[in-house]
């Protein structure tokens, strides 16, 4: 087939390039965003507040941010800053809401720290004997928190 025959066929069928992605009717929804759906923010949350020392609740959706920029590796080293997030801040909260109707943690009204319960504990715990890419990020994400509280400790004594 020739330049002029493929024209004329792709005239005959109708066929057309596809319109640039800022005309497109459809768009994907799957960008940075669109990772942080509800149940890994919640495993996230249960896992920040399983430890001895409990996230403020009022740092929350940075600390979920920071630890998951430090365990997803597309956000390592990046520019992305997504402890800012507006959508992941929204979102943290209302995975924690659902944690607080489950019962599976809590707020000190005392300290404000978020706690997780002895059944959010069981959850993390299920979790964290399996063999999983979950449990291996949760395991990164406890240490990323641990990490975060002891750069802030250094940062505050200097």
């Amino acid at each position: 087939m020739n330049y002029e025959e493929f024209f004329m066929e792709a005239e005959r069928r109708q066929i057309q390039p596809p319109p640039p992605a800022r005309l497109a009717v459809f768009r994907s929804s799957l960008d940075n965003e669109a990772l942080f759906h509800l149940p890994l923010l919640a495993m996230v949350i249960l896992t920040l507040g399983k430890g001895s020392s409990k996230p403020k609740l009022s740092e929350l959706g940075q600390l979920v941010g920071e630890c998951l920029e430090r365990t997803v590796s597309g956000f390592k080293g990046s520019s992305q800053d997504i402890g800012w997030s507006a959508n992941l801040r929204i979102r943290t909260v209302k995975a924690l809401t659902f944690l607080e109707r489950a019962g599976f943690a809590q707020i000190d009204q005392h300290a404000s720290a978020v706690i997780t319960t002895s059944a959010g504990r069981k959850v993390v715990e299920q979790v964290l004997n399996q063999d999983s890419p979950l449990s291996n990020a949760l395991l990164i994400v406890e240490r990323s928190f641990e990490n975060i509280r002891m750069e802030r400790r250094i940062q505050a004594e200097v």
